[in-house]
């Protein structure tokens, strides 16, 4: 018999649909019905492609008798953490202050007044791991609740206390380029130089700190980070981490090899990761990143995008109720695909009988392409060749399997992430030529881009309201400053792309409303609206995880509308952000590496040009195209053909074409250097 979430949309909730547990999503009658009962409330968030969620599912969630002690002594609410990242915020922090650790499943016991008092990640069915038992949880909970009562409450007391003191900000210093070069300092200083990465295993992907060494870089103009950039991007892409065979990265290492992932694919992961490979190309201009990024959006654009535009959230670990078995591959199995080419692939891959997991192999690069050259007495192309056609090959032997499931829902804020990535690739690419691109490519790349934000402008923003999350038709009533403020990235870079003004007017008009709706009058922004939900506390996250925080990317989206629209208020609000953060920036910068590349701008190295000329000339062509071919991270660039179209950024007002040719302006710094009216002059410009 179906539980309450029967009628959600969340790939996530309706997995628990069917569970014996009365599941109830999270709302305002789950809420009164804990008041109604003076039961405790059992919070379980998790998301569809966690591997440890479907574990505890299926061990205590489908157990009758687990079921039955959650129904009789609980209110057990399922959060999609995904839809709801406030509420997964708030009791993440409560998990860490109580625990020192955090994850999923995450599992939460509350008073009916929504105070944490006791909190975990997963439980077994049976003690093990020198962990209870879940059942054992509940029933000493319960008997907690009925006969001390008074501890329970105070213990949710003070936890609550300490999550309210979370929320302000503990300095407001002001950075300065000497602190941004000792923080790139600091980051190189604890690279890990055996195997590429920070920390230990699980060994995470960090694209937003190699950003921050490119962008820091390209600035100042030094080349003193170049073996670290290259030495973390070639060891994430030879394989294991990164799918050779399809595209696409998986969401961490297990090992310190990133050899061994968890296999599930997050959009956001591909979005993020996607933009570093393609910057670096333009600048290190190694073919081998061009092919990770193409590769990759290939896989975006054929595995995890709507019909309509939208882009997936996720896909799965599990296929058949194994993580991993849709990837992982046996000697056998690749001999029988490759047949001739196998010996050749088995040096690439150092492939054995015994298999490099579990007795399977997880494929990863074991010589490069000039060493498998000289092994095999055969040039560079030809080897690049011969991999693409048996990676093709195992790509279609691949497709006969069992899929993991993808998480179809459409969010947001990760989709305003993957339309700044695909719409930045789509104007690189084709200003590019080490690789072959053809311009059906880049054609399907910047429709790719316009689809995704015709999608988002319409689904998820129904009768002029922004919304989180989409799927099958329905929106969810909530949304978030992660949203507004990624979607208005995604937007400015398409702008920067095709230069409708469609974009930027709807950039501008987001911005506002969000300035609007979340900003908090003692600096920076809440990441609910002032007119959401009143929850435990209303969340401020600052500090960047596996995505960029929403304050992050609100100062990033601030200071680029201050450039197009000279408007001083965006770049005071941004500035006021960055204050509360420049402690943290200095003690942690890996947890706060979003707001880094921010910062770069905050200080004043930011371009705005400006271009005019007449509509599809060629030298207006030539001049957009050295703009886009090398990687520029502090510009910002307005384009129009004359006149200048309505709704076009004021970075356009005022600025004639000279001689009746196309004429670019450059200005940094409140100084604009002359009109420049010959490409070479423009170069020399961007580059001084």
């Amino acid at each position: 018999m179906s539980n309450q979430l029967i009628n959600e949309s969340s790939p996530y909730l309706l997995q628990h649909a069917e569970n014996p547990v009365d599941w109830h999503p999270w709302g305002e009658e789950a809420l009164a019905k804990a008041k109604a009962e003076d039961k405790p409330i059992f919070l379980s968030v998790g998301y569809a492609a966690c591997h440890w969620c479907h574990v505890m599912a299926h061990e205590s969630f489908e157990d009758p008798e687990t079921a039955a002690l959650m129904n009789e002594y609980f209110v057990n609410i399922k959060v999609d953490r995904e839809e709801r990242p406030d509420i997964d915020a708030i009791y993440m922090q409560a998990t860490v202050a109580m625990t020192g650790s955090g994850g999923w499943p995450m599992s939460v016991f509350l008073t009916p007044d929504l105070k944490p008092f006791y909190a975990g990640t997963y439980f077994p069915p049976v003690r093990r791991f020198n962990m209870p038992s879940f059942k054992d949880v509940l029933t000493g909970l319960a008997n907690a609740w009925k006969h001390d009562r008074a501890e329970v409450e105070s213990t949710g007391g003070k936890v609550s206390q300490h999550l309210q003191a979370q929320v302000k900000p503990q300095s407001r210093e002001a950075l300065t380029p000497e602190h941004l070069n000792a923080i790139a300092n600091a980051i190189r200083e604890s690279y890990d130089w055996g195997y590429g990465g920070w920390g230990d295993a699980p060994k995470f992907p960090q694209p937003m700190a190699l950003e921050f060494l490119l962008h820091h870089s390209a600035l100042r103009k030094t080349d003193e980070y170049t073996k670290l950039i290259r030495h973390c991007l070639d060891a994430m892409a030879r394989g294991g981490m990164y799918d050779v065979v399809g595209g696409g990265f998986s969401r961490y290492s297990t090992d310190n090899l990133w050899r061994v992932p968890h296999f599930e694919k997050m959009l956001y992961d591909n979005a993020l990761l996607v933009r570093v490979y393609l910057h670096a190309w333009q600048v290190f201009k190694d073919p081998f990143y061009k092919r990770i990024a193409v590769e990759t959006l290939e896989f975006i654009a054929r595995e995890m995008t709507h019909t309509q535009g939208g882009f997936y959230s996720s896909l799965d670990a599990d296929s058949e109720g194994e993580e991993g078995r849709f990837y992982v591959w046996t000697q056998d199995e690749i001999r029988d695909v490759l047949k001739d080419d196998f010996e050749f692939f088995e040096a690439a891959y150092g492939i054995t009988a015994k298999g490099n997991w579990e007795g399977k192999t997880v494929l990863q690069r074991a010589l490069d392409d000039s060493s498998l050259a000289a092994r095999f007495h055969l040039d560079l192309e030809t080897v690049q060749a011969k991999l693409a056609d048996a990676h093709s090959r195992l790509y279609t032997a691949r497709a006969m399997r069992v899929r993991p499931a993808t998480d179809d829902k459409i969010l947001t804020a990760w989709n305003g992430l993957m339309l700044a990535a695909v719409a930045e690739a789509s104007r690189v690419l084709e200003s590019g030529s080490l690789l072959p691109t053809t311009d059906q490519q880049t054609g399907q790349l910047q429709s790719l881009a316009v689809r995704s934000a015709e999608f988002l402008l319409s689904e998820l923003r129904p009768n002029g309201k922004l919304r989180r999350a989409w799927r099958d038709g329905k929106t969810t009533n909530e949304v978030f400053l992660e949203d507004y403020a990624a979607l208005i990235l995604g937007l400015l870079e398409l702008y920067q792309t095709d230069f409708n003004t469609r974009w930027f007017a709807a950039a501008k008009e987001l911005t506002d409303e969000m300035i609007e709706r979340f900003h908090d009058p003692e600096g920076g922004f809440f990441d609910t609206p002032h007119d959401g939900e009143t929850l435990l506390l209303r969340p401020k996250e600052l500090q960047d995880n596996a995505t960029p925080s929403g304050n992050a990317l609100a100062c990033e989206a601030l200071l680029k509308l201050a450039a197009f629209t000279d408007e001083g208020r965006y770049r005071d609000l941004a500035e006021e952000s960055l204050k509360q953060v420049a402690g943290y920036l200095l003690r942690y910068p890996l947890g706060f590496a979003r707001w880094l590349s921010a910062a770069e701008n905050a200080l004043g190295t930011m371009k705005q040009v400006a271009v005019l000329g007449e509509a599809g000339e060629e030298n207006f062509e030539r001049m957009l195209k050295a703009i886009q071919v090398e990687y520029r991270p502090g510009v910002v660039t307005a384009a129009s053909p004359h006149p200048i179209k309505e709704n076009s950024p004021a970075l356009l007002k005022d600025r004639p074409m000279k001689g009746g040719r196309a004429t670019a302006y450059v200005c940094e710094g409140f100084v604009c250097k002359l009109p420049a009216t010959e490409i070479e002059t423009l170069i020399e410009q961007l580059n001084s």
